[in-house]
C-alpha cells in the first residue's frame, strides 16, 4: 500500500514539474509573465483559476462524505452452538467485508501411536486436495473464483484447516472447507507426490538448527506422547499411505473434537450452511488426552562446521494453568534478545534482557533468544545460542547466568512494564487479523470449551508483579534441565555440569 501511495506521488511530482517549471534559458520577466497569464496544473485539477485555489475544507459537488466512525465500537458478541453430535459451531461478526472460516480438530502428533507416526505431518501437506466430490483441478479453480486463501497446520495438540474470502461466498466457503476435511480422496499418486516433498522437508530441518533443536528438546524432554515427532521421522515416510490416513482419520477425526469457528459470518447464516454438511458425524465420546511427563534430558549431534548452536530449556505449567502460562510469555518477551544481525533494522529488539546483556556484551555470541512452547498441561520456556565452538561453554554459562539473575529479582519495574506493554500489544495486534480471531476462537473452544474475553488476559498481564516474575523463574529453573546441542559440540560441558549452572 505505501509503495503504491509512493510511486502515485512521485508520478503526479513530475507532473507538477513538468507543468510549473520555467523554460530554462527564460527570462525572469517571461517566467512572471507565463505564471500570471497561464493557469498551472493545479488550478486545473482543482476546477479554478490560477489566482485563486479552492480549499482542501470545501466539499466536492456531487461527492457525499461517509459517516464518521463512532468513538468507542463494542466488539461482537461471540456465539457458540453445540450440535447433537458434540460438534461446536462458533463465530463473530465483523465490519469487515471479508470472513474467514475454520475447521479446528483436537488432533495432533500427541495422538500418534508408533505405527501411525508422522500422519498429521502428512495430513497437513494433504489438505485441499482432491476430494471424493472434486478433483484437485477444480477445487482450486473453485477457491480461484471467488478470490480465496486456504491454509492448513499440524500441531503437537490440534490441526487446522482454514479458508478466507468475503463475506458474499460464505456458502461456497463452508462447502469447500468441509468437503476437504470430511472426503479426502487421497490418490496414491498426489500422496506420492507429497511424500517426496516431505522427505525434502525433514532433509531441509537439519539446515535450521534453532527449529532442529527445538524439535530435538521435546523428545528429549518429555516421555509419552509429547516425545512423538512433530515431522515425520526418515523411517515413516516408506510406510505412510492413503489407507493409513484413512484410518487416522477415522479415529481422531469424529464430531466432539471439533471446532468449526468463523470470523466475520453472522451466526444463524453458518448454522445454516454447515448444520447439514455436519450434523451426521459419528457422536462418539471425546478421546482422554494421552499422557506424558515432563523428565528433562539431553541431546547432541556433532556434525562439526563453524558454529555451535545449543538450547536449554525447563518445564512451565500449560494453559490450563492460565496465570502461570501467561508469566511464561512475559517472561519470553522480557528476556527477548535475537541475532547479532537485526534485518527488522537498527535498534530492534535491543531494549531486551538478553540483547542488552548477552549480545551487546559479547561479539562471540551471534544469537540469543528466549522461547515458549505451551501446551494444554504443560510447556517448555529455554533460551537457545548460537556461538563459536571455543565460546559455547561460556555462552552457556552466560544463559544460566541471565536466568539466575531474573530469579534473583534483578529485574527492574521498567523492565517488566516494557515486556508487559510489548505482550498485550503483540495479542492486540495479531487480534486485528480476522484470520487469527477465527484460529483464537476455533484453538480456545477446542482447550477451554469456551473463548475467554480478551480483557481477562490483559487484566492478568497487568496483574504481574516483579516477584511473580522472580518467584515463577527461580521455580522453573529448579526443575530437570533439558538440553540440546548441535553442530560443533566436542566443546559442550557435561549435562551435569551444565545443570549445576542453575543450582
Amino acid at each position: 500500500m505505501y509503495r503504491t501511495a509512493a510511486s502515485r506521488a512521485k508520478a503526479l511530482k513530475g507532473v507538477l514539474t513538468r507543468s510549473l517549471r520555467p523554460a530554462r534559458y527564460a527570462s525572469s520577466s517571461a517566467v512572471a509573465s507565463t505564471s500570471s497569464s497561464t493557469p498551472g496544473y493545479l488550478s486545473w485539477l482543482s476546477g479554478g483559476s490560477g489566482a485563486s485555489l479552492t480549499s482542501l475544507d470545501m466539499p466536492l459537488q456531487g461527492v457525499s462524505l461517509p459517516p464518521p466512525l463512532p468513538d468507542k465500537v463494542e466488539p461482537s458478541k461471540l456465539q457458540i452452538t453445540t450440535l447433537p453430535n458434540g460438534l461446536k459451531i462458533a463465530s463473530e461478526t465483523s465490519p469487515n467485508p471479508a470472513a474467514s472460516i475454520g475447521l479446528y480438530v483436537d488432533c495432533g502428533s500427541i495422538y500418534e501411536a508408533p505405527y501411525f507416526h508422522g500422519a498429521t505431518h502428512l495430513l497437513e501437506r494433504m489438505a485441499f486436495k482432491s476430494t471424493l466430490n472434486r478433483t484437485h483441478f477444480r477445487l482450486v479453480r473453485e477457491i480461484e473464483a471467488i478470490g480465496g486463501n486456504t491454509s492448513a497446520s499440524a500441531s503437537r495438540e490440534q490441526m487446522s484447516y482454514t479458508i478466507d474470502a468475503l463475506k458474499t461466498y460464505v456458502p461456497e466457503l463452508v462447502e469447500v472447507l468441509i468437503d476437504s476435511v470430511r472426503n479426502p480422496a487421497f490418490l496414491d499418486w498426489e500422496v506420492n507426490e507429497e511424500l517426496r516433498k516431505m522427505k525434502v522437508e525433514v532433509a531441509e530441518l537439519a539446515k535450521n538448527p534453532m527449529g532442529f533443536l527445538l524439535e530435538a528438546i521435546h523428545s528429549a524432554g518429555y516421555s509419552g506422547a509429547l516425545a512423538s515427532p512433530l515431522y515425520a521421522p526418515e523411517s515413516a515416510l516408506d510406510r505412510l499411505n492413503g489407507e493409513l490416513l484413512e484410518e487416522f482419520m477415522t479415529e481422531n477425526f469424529t464430531a466432539a473434537r471439533m471446532v468449526l469457528a468463523a470470523s466475520g459470518v453472522e451466526h444463524e447464516e453458518l448454522l445454516k450452511v454447515a448444520e447439514p454438511l455436519i450434523s451426521d458425524l459419528p457422536n462418539v465420546p471425546r478421546q482422554v488426552e494421552p499422557k506424558s511427563q515432563y523428565v528433562g534430558g539431553d541431546f547432541r549431534q556433532h556434525t562439526g562446521g563453524e558454529a555451535t548452536h545449543f538450547a536449554v530449556a525447563f518445564e512451565v505449567p500449560g494453559w490450563n494453568n492460565e496465570k502461570e502460562a501467561v508469566t511464561a510469555t512475559v517472561l519470553q518477551m522480557l528476556m527477548g534478545g535475537g541475532g547479532s544481525f537485526s534485518a527488522g533494522g537498527p535498534g530492534k529488539g535491543m531494549h531486551s534482557w538478553l540483547y542488552r546483556r548477552v549480545l551487546n556484551e559479547y561479539q562471540e555470541v551471534q544469537s540469543c533468544t528466549a522461547f515458549t512452547s505451551i501446551f494444554n498441561n504443560t510447556g517448555l520456556f529455554g533460551i537457545y545460542g548460537c556461538s563459536s565452538p571455543e565460546f559455547a561453554a561460556k555462552a552457556i554459562e552466560l544463559a544460566a547466568k541471565e536466568l539466575k539473575d531474573v530469579a534473583g529479582g534483578k529485574v527492574n519495574q521498567a523492565h517488566l512494564d516494557r515486556a508487559k506493554a510489548a505482550t498485550k500489544s503483540a495479542v492486540l495486534m495479531n487480534l486485528e487479523s480476522r484470520m487469527i480471531a477465527a484460529e483464537d476462537i476455533g484453538r480456545q473452544i477446542l482447550t477451554y470449551g469456551e473463548r475467554k474475553p480478551v480483557d481477562q488476559f490483559l487484566k492478568t498481564v497487568d496483574q504481574l508483579t516483579l516477584k511473580d516474575i522472580a518467584d515463577f523463574t527461580s521455580k522453573v529453573i529448579s526443575k530437570p534441565l533439558t538440553m540440546g546441542a548441535f553442530g560443533d559440540v566436542l566443546a559442550v560441558p557435561s549435562y551435569d555440569t551444565i545443570s549445576s549452572k542453575f543450582r
